[in-house]
């Protein structure tokens, strides 16, 4: 097993008796601290046919300090803008992460849009988690050829601080994960347990780009001009697919990410065949190229009777951390995710004293 270990806490929100905005589900949130000191779920709410908001809620804690629950506090963004929406009344504002981005002072949202283009990173600025003003869709250079910008994206997250590019020059990098046709885990689940791992496989990626202050309020943020494979699939817990999860956060082993792997179910249930799981990354402070540590196995797998049946069933979904500087426990995390795209759960992360052994990463041509 992985020297990180993620302790459930608890179910923290679940779709409310009576609203139609979360009949299809409460999941997926982003986690920040506000300028308040308070931290504040922003959780993706699916009303009938598919169609999401992403809403704002303050959590509850109990004495010892443990999340309990949330009081909701309205809706942060819906789908308004024409890359949100789709033909006859649908769209979708989906799966946010939130970072607070120091060299711009202020929070981005990095959510996916979904439009009848399919899904695409879309992003929002705010200076105090609840105003809102929307920076339009990312925008992507070519890679040998392939226009990243027509290519279905998710799963985006931004560091907090400007880091070296590869030519060792301070950029704003995004993990993100495109979805290259023919990659999906629906059709890949089909094929071989052994096959090379090359473009056509779900990957993390990072892309850089310059940061631009225009009278120190970004009205978008640049081009993403550089982009490099990441992290491809290893481990046969994450044979078909890995993906971003937790935006990335500065620890003393490097930067740290919570992320999504995905394999098929031994024993599927009637039209679903495929197992989301989590697992902890960590790359070099210096180097984010650089993966130092990734998980073997899984932190975290479908095992609650909430994270085995709902809307989705097997998925456990990270996408929000709380470091716990608030109880004085900088190496403490907690890790909000979504539970079979029904609800939302927590889990504890301590940080080890030192990087476990044996989960060094392979590299992207690896075989898997």
């Amino acid at each position: 097993m992985s020297g990180f270990q993620l302790q459930r806490l608890g179910m923290v929100m679940e779709p409310e008796p009576g609203n139609p905005h979360e009949v299809e589900g409460v999941l997926n949130p982003a986690a920040a601290r506000g300028p308040d000191g308070d931290l504040y779920l922003f959780p993706r709410l699916v009303a009938q046919g598919n169609y999401s908001r992403i809403g704002i809620a303050r959590v509850r804690f109990n004495a010892a300090g443990d999340p309990t629950g949330v009081e909701r506090l309205g809706i942060a963004l819906e789908p308004e803008a024409d890359y949100e929406r789709r033909p006859g009344g649908g769209g979708g504002c989906e799966d946010p992460r939130i970072t607070f981005v120091e060299p711009l002072r202020r929070y981005v949202m990095s959510y996916t849009a979904f439009s009848d283009q399919g899904p695409r990173i879309a992003f929002a600025l705010s200076a105090d988690l609840f105003h809102w003003q929307r920076l339009g869709l990312a925008t992507f250079a070519p890679y040998h050829g392939i226009h990243i910008g027509d290519v279905d994206d998710k799963d985006a997250s931004l560091f907090p601080v400007a880091i070296p590019n590869p030519s060792g020059q301070p950029e704003l990098a995004m993990l993100h994960r495109p979805l290259f046709p023919g990659t999906r885990p629906e059709e890949t689940a089909c094929r071989p347990a052994v096959r090379e791992v090359d473009l056509d496989r779900e990957s993390i990626w990072i892309s850089y780009c310059k940061l631009a202050l225009e009278n120190s309020e970004p009205s978008r943020l640049r081009k993403f001009t550089s982009h490099h494979r990441l992290a491809a699939p290893v481990s046969p817990w994450e044979r078909l697919k890995i993906g971003g999860g937790t935006p990335p956060i500065l620890t003393r082993h490097g930067w740290l990410i919570v992320y999504h792997g995905v394999s098929e179910v031994v024993d599927p249930s009637p039209g679903h065949q495929l197992c989301y799981s989590a697992g902890v990354m960590v790359f070099s402070k210096e180097h984010p190229l650089v993966v130092r540590y990734r998980s073997a196995e899984p932190v975290l797998t479908p095992a609650l009777p909430q994270e085995r049946s709902g809307m989705v069933d097997n998925v456990v979904f990270p996408t929000g951390i709380d470091r716990r500087d608030d109880l004085g426990k900088p190496e403490r995390f907690d890790v909000y995710y979504g539970m079979a795209d029904s609800r939302i759960g927590v889990a504890r992360l301590d940080l080890p004293e030192v990087l476990p052994p044996g989960g060094a990463a392979d590299p992207p041509e690896a075989k898997v």
